[in-house]
């Protein structure tokens, strides 16, 4: 398979280097210093841009035919639009706010276990979520995932930074610390005990992985996916 990488930082180059031991080619690498090199060669884009590159980075490739998965976080207020793009062009995108099977998982157990305590309000729900310095949206997609997998089952009317929640927001804690690349806990409180759940990842090998694997699944299909089509979550 022929790969676009759309982005051709950290995560990028950990892309690179697992598409090529699993026999992939990559054909373009698109960053700030290379933006107008042509993908199209490529089966699949796959897209760890920066936010304010994203939006533009996915267009352009499903104008073209070619099928994106999308891991860049911090630019969905526009994503009703891509995925209207998608369909016009009867194109293929996957967003995944992160490709790690593992984390995937645990947005499933953070489904179920939500739905569990829903039953229980004297329980109250907080995520934290700590990511690396350099990471440049807060809080992080993942956490605003498993936000919205705790926010049907509870009284929360929404999340918010934990700086500006009220007491009717879910609150979200986003710490920045040198390189962590991602710990996420969800966490109920009550005035006797607490439950917490918790993925910590150990490097980027796994992102990385779950993106080449989403885009070895997609390529030659139609439509909006996400990684539970992958994985096959049901």
């Amino acid at each position: 398979m022929k790969l676009a990488l759309l982005g051709y930082g950290r995560m990028g180059k950990a892309i690179e280097a697992i598409a090529i031991a699993r026999g992939h080619q990559v054909v373009a690498r698109i960053d700030k210093d290379n933006p107008n090199e042509s993908i199209k060669a490529a089966d699949v884009a796959i897209n760890f841009s920066i936010p304010e590159a994203a939006v533009a980075n996915i267009s352009n490739a499903l104008n073209q035919g070619i099928p994106v998965v999308c891991g860049t976080t911090g630019w969905l207020e526009s994503r009703e639009a891509i995925e209207v793009l998608c369909e016009e062009k009867k194109g293929a995108f996957l967003y995944a706010s992160n490709f790690s099977l593992g984390v995937n998982l645990f947005f499933e157990l953070n489904q179920r276990l939500s739905k569990m305590m829903g039953n229980y309000p004297q329980y109250s729900p907080a995520i934290e979520e700590i990511h690396h310095t350099e990471k440049l949206d807060a809080p992080s997609g993942t956490a605003i995932t498993l936000a919205e997998g705790i926010l049907p089952h509870s009284s929360f009317n929404n999340w918010k930074l934990e700086e500006e929640a009220s007491k009717n927001d879910l609150s979200i804690s986003a710490i920045r610390e040198p390189n962590v690349p991602g710990t996420h806990t969800v966490t109920y409180h009550s005035e006797t005990d607490k439950i917490s759940i918790e993925h910590i990842a150990h490097n980027r090998d796994g992102f990385a992985l779950g993106a080449v694997v989403a885009a070895e699944w997609i390529a030659g299909k139609n439509g909006i996916f996400t990684m539970r089509d992958v994985l096959s979550i049901t």
